[in-house]
């Protein structure tokens, strides 16, 4: 990759981790950016655990997860899922897909996650959940081919924010920074919610509300204070 990537390389060490400290990814999850040149191809690290991964750990890749130069690295076995959201929303330029502890439970009850608090407006007012099983039947429950991977983008109906049933969630973004910022929140949100539920009745934000609180979470008011935060936590930036 040339130097030209460099501050687009940095960013994504960066975001991996941040969502590494912020407990979003374990020794599992990835996150990815579409290439800055080339819109059919984006960047994510070889298989390693995000809070282990360097520059040296960065690969291209064709959007159907053929690697460019793969150097004897091993990629992610669900990169499917970074391509196909790639391929379905052009105004997609980054992707995160993690097993948040407290997200899943909202994948396999039924029970709805619905933004409460107003740093979390930006997880979208509805975020569908997907089940691999009713059009792949029995599966590891991984995201292995572009076939399943096509088939949860369209589940996704342009949400930013799609639960995965018993497995995790997909995290969509315009930058890096915004999937970065809507995997930690959905986080924050799901634990936040749980717990309201425990004590009765909740009251989640309006559409409107929505909307106000993505504008200022996502303006540079919020976001470049946000960043430097985490990037500082994260020890990096």
């Amino acid at each position: 990759m040339t130097r030209e990537l460099e501050p687009v390389l940095q960013q994504l060490v960066a975001a991996n981790r941040i969502l590494a400290r912020e407990d979003v990814v374990d020794a599992f999850g990835h996150v990815s950016v579409r290439h800055p040149h080339d819109p059919k191809r984006y960047i994510m690290s070889c298989s390693r655990s995000p809070a282990l991964v360097g520059p040296d750990d960065l690969m291209e890749f064709e959007q159907d997860g053929t690697a460019v130069a793969a150097r004897g690295r091993t990629p992610y076995g669900e990169r499917m899922i970074h391509g196909a959201v790639y391929e379905a929303r052009a105004d997609v330029h980054s992707v995160v897909h993690n097993h948040s502890r407290a997200v899943i439970p909202f994948s396999i009850t039924g029970q709805p996650i619905r933004p409460v608090i107003h740093v979390a407006g930006i997880i979208g007012a509805r975020i569908p959940t997907w089940d691999i099983r009713e059009e792949f039947g029995d599966t590891n429950l991984l995201i292995m081919t572009m076939a399943q991977g096509r088939a949860m983008a369209r589940a996704a109906e342009n949400c930013d924010c799609m639960l995965m049933r018993g497995h995790g969630a997909v995290v969509a973004g315009r930058t890096l920074q915004h999937a970065v910022m809507r995997a930690i929140y959905l986080q924050l949100n799901a634990s936040l919610q749980s717990e309201a539920m425990r004590m009765g009745e909740y009251r989640g934000l309006s559409d409107g509300e929505v909307r106000l609180t993505t504008e200022l979470q996502f303006s540079p008011l919020a976001l470049d204070r946000a960043w430097e935060y985490f990037c500082r936590r994260a020890g990096v930036g």
